[in-house]
C-alpha cells in the first residue's frame, strides 16, 4: 500500500493509473495542504480552487513548470516577490506562451486570440468537423474494431485545429506525419519521429505568418497574420507564432483526452450508449460529466506574488500552489457522490476541467463541439460498442495505460469493438 504522506506526485508511476485515492487523501487532511517532497501547496477543494483563480495575488508564471521553474525565490522571505518574478520570468519553461502570462500581457494576448475564435470562423470549423468525422470513421469502420486514439481521436483533433488556424489542406498530410498520426510519405524517407514536433510547429507557423504578411492571400492564416492588438499595434511575428503553436498543441491534447475518455465510458456502459442514442440532447451533459470525472488537466500551478490566503490557510509570498482540477471536480462538498458517473448530474457544468478566471480555456467551446460531433457520428455509424477484452482484459479486471505525466490525464490507447451500422 502506498504511503501517500511520503509519495512524490511528480515521479511515482503508481499514481498514474488512478491518482484519485491520493487526491482524496490530500483533501481529507485539508483542501489546501502541503504535498510532495517539494512541499507545494496542493489545492483539492472546489471552492478553494475558485478562490485562487480569482485572486490576482497568484501569478501564472509557473503554470506548467511548477516547483521545477528554477525561480530563485524562497517562500516567506518577503511579503512581495513580484519584482523577483518579473526578473526571472523569461527563464521559466513555457514562459513565452499565454498559459504562463499574467495581466496586462495576458489580457493583450487573449484579445488577439479573440480575433481568431470568431463566431463565423467557429461555424466554418464546425462544418469541417462533420465532414472530417466521417472521413476518419470511413478508414476503420469496416474492420469492426479500432485503436481509437490513433484511428480517430488524435488525427481528428489535430486536423480540426489545423483547419481552425487555416493550415492549407495540402499541408494536412505533412502535419499528420510529423505528429505520427498515420504513415504517409509526406516527409520522404526521413522518419517523422526524428523531428521535435513543437519546434517544427514553431518553424511552420512562423513561415506561414511571415509569408502572409509579405503576400496577403485573403485566407484564415492571413487574418491571423494581420490581426492587431486592441490598441492597434501589430504583434511581432514570434508572438503570433507562439499563440498559434500553443493553440495547436493544447487544443489537440485536450480534445483527444476528452473524446477518448467519453468513448471508454460509453463502451464500458451499454446503458449509456442506449440513452444517448435515444436522446442525442443528452450528449452535451454526458460530455460535461466526462470532463468532471476525467479532467484532461491533472495539475497546473500558480505562485503567490504577495503573502495572501486560500480560505483559512496563510500562503507566504513565493509559495508554489498546485491546483488539481481532477481532485476539485470530485469534491463531495460540491458534487454529491462525486466518484459516481451520473449522466443527469444537475450541477455538472460547475466543474473546473477547463479552469476558471482569466485563464479559463479559450478553446473550451471548440473542445465541446468536437466531442458532441464525434459522439453523434459514432452513434450514427456504429452500435454495440465494447472494450476489447484481448487488449484491456475482461470486464471485471480492465487494464488501461495512461500517459506518465503529472500535467495531463489521458489514455495512451483504447481498443474498441463494434458493429457497423449499414
Amino acid at each position: 500500500m502506498t504511503d501517500f504522506d511520503t509519495v512524490d506526485f511528480f515521479t511515482d508511476e503508481n499514481l498514474v493509473p488512478n491518482p484519485y485515492p491520493y487526491f482524496d487523501h490530500l483533501r481529507a487532511k485539508c483542501p489546501v495542504t502541503g504535498a510532495t517532497p517539494f512541499n507545494v501547496l496542493a489545492v483539492t477543494g472546489h471552492e478553494e480552487a475558485l478562490s485562487v483563480y480569482k485572486n490576482p495575488a497568484f501569478s501564472s508564471c509557473v503554470s506548467v513548470a511548477g516547483p521545477f521553474s528554477g525561480m530563485p525565490i524562497t517562500p516567506g522571505a518577503s511579503d512581495d516577490v513580484s519584482e523577483l518574478i518579473e526578473q526571472h520570468r523569461a527563464n521559466v519553461p513555457m514562459a513565452e506562451h499565454i498559459t504562463s502570462q499574467d495581466p496586462p500581457l495576458h489580457t493583450r494576448t487573449r484579445g488577439l486570440l479573440a480575433k481568431l475564435l470568431t463566431p463565423k470562423r467557429l461555424k466554418e470549423n464546425e462544418e469541417f468537423m462533420w465532414r472530417l468525422a466521417d472521413q476518419q470513421i470511413d478508414k476503420f469502420i469496416g474492420n469492426g474494431s479500432c485503436e481509437f486514439l490513433e484511428d480517430y481521436a488524435k488525427p481528428f483533433s489535430l486536423l480540426v485545429i489545423a483547419d481552425l488556424l487555416g493550415v492549407p489542406a495540402e499541408d494536412h498530410d505533412e502535419f499528420r506525419a510529423v505528429f505520427a498520426m498515420e504513415t504517409v510519405g509526406a516527409l520522404g524517407d526521413e522518419a517523422p519521429t526524428s523531428h521535435n514536433p513543437l519546434q517544427w510547429l514553431n518553424d511552420k507557423f512562423y513561415a506561414y505568418i511571415e509569408d502572409r504578411r509579405r503576400t496577403p492571400r485573403g485566407d484564415v492564416l492571413a487574418e491571423l497574420a494581420e490581426a492587431k492588438y486592441e490598441d492597434g499595434s501589430t504583434p511581432e511575428i514570434v508572438d503570433v507564432m507562439n499563440l498559434s503553436t500553443f493553440l495547436f498543441a493544447a487544443g489537440t491534447e485536450t480534445t483527444t483526452k476528452l473524446v477518448s475518455s467519453a468513448l471508454r465510458i460509453i463502451a464500458e456502459n451499454p446503458e449509456y450508449e442506449r440513452q444517448l442514442r435515444e436522446d442525442r440532447s443528452r450528449i452535451s451533459v454526458f460530455l460535461e460529466e466526462t470532463l468532471r470525472m476525467e479532467s484532461p488537466v491533472k495539475a497546473h500551478f500558480r505562485m503567490a506574488r504577495t503573502s495572501t490566503r486560500i480560505g483559512d490557510i496563510e500562503v507566504p509570498a513565493g509559495t508554489t500552489v498546485m491546483l488539481l482540477p481532477g481532485a476539485c471536480n470530485r469534491d463531495a462538498r460540491k458534487f454529491e457522490d462525486p466518484d459516481t458517473f451520473r449522466i443527469d448530474r444537475r450541477n455538472v457544468r460547475e466543474h473546473i476541467a477547463f479552469i476558471r478566471g482569466v485563464h479559463s480555456c479559450p478553446g473550451a467551446p471548440l473542445a465541446r463541439t468536437e466531442g458532441r460531433i464525434s459522439v453523434n457520428r459514432i452513434l450514427d455509424r456504429m452500435t454495440d460498442l465494447t472494450i476489447s477484452d484481448e487488449h484491456h482484459g475482461p470486464a471485471h479486471d480492465r487494464r488501461y495505460n495512461y500517459e506518465p505525466t503529472f500535467i495531463m490525464r489521458g489514455l495512451t490507447e483504447l481498443h474498441l469493438e463494434f458493429k457497423p451500422i449499414p
